[in-house]
Order: C-alpha cells, then sequence, then structure tokens
C-alpha cells in the first residue's frame, strides 16, 4: 500500500486548504484513513480520523474548522481545513489502517507541508 498526499501550500490565516491522500496498490478499503499533523522538536498529534462508515474523529484544535471524508471506491481521504490559524502549520501525514483479524497494518504517507501565514 502507498499513500500520496497532495494539497498542502503556503495560505494566509482565515484562508482554506483542502488535502487529498489516496491509497494506491491496496487490495481493499481501509478501516481507517486520517490525518496527522508535526512540528519540529514535537510528537505526531492526531488532526483526524475517519472509519469505512464515516465515523469521524477530531482534534479539539480543529473541531468546528477542519471536516474529513473519504471516498471508498477512490481509497482517498480529504481534509477540509477552513479559518486556518498559524497554529496550524505544520507536516500533514496522511494515514491508513487495515485490520486482518487481530492484527492492524497501518501505513503512513511522505508528507505535506501546510504554512499558514499570519
Amino acid at each position: 500500500v502507498q499513500l500520496q498526499a497532495s494539497g498542502g501550500g503556503l495560505v494566509q490565516a482565515g484562508r482554506s486548504l483542502r488535502l487529498s491522500c489516496t491509497a494506491s496498490r491496496s487490495p481493499f478499503s481501509s478501516d481507517v484513513m486520517g490525518w496527522y499533523r508535526q512540528t519540529p522538536g514535537k510528537q505526531r498529534e492526531l488532526v483526524a480520523t475517519v472509519t469505512r462508515s464515516d465515523t469521524t474523529n477530531y482534534a479539539d484544535s480543529v473541531k468546528g474548522r477542519f471536516t474529513i471524508s473519504r471516498d471508498n471506491a477512490e481509497n482517498t481521504v480529504y481534509l477540509q481545513m477552513n479559518n486556518l490559524k498559524s497554529e496550524d502549520t505544520a507536516v500533514y501525514y496522511c494515514y491508513a489502517a487495515y485490520r486482518l483479524g487481530l492484527r492492524e497494518y497501518d501505513y503512513w504517507g511522505q508528507g505535506t507541508q501546510v504554512t499558514v501565514s499570519s
């Protein structure tokens, strides 16, 4: 499985960006897809996840501003980021989890930079 993310860039505070990530070479739809982010010197943190049945989970810091969605047929996950703030600046990583019985297989994309200028 390979995850390819796109959509990052430089944007002014208050504006929007949309990230997308497609899982290729995937034998079937992933159980969970999502986004994490990381800034220098800090641990990677959860931004949002969505299950195959569209159950979502968000970090408190992005609730009401970010929306995660997925297209199971295309194995693609999206992150619509509105009202961006300077503290959203980070490298965003796409994530996909596949569960087979009791085992879970996790995959990560290469990361896409999001920079929000104030």
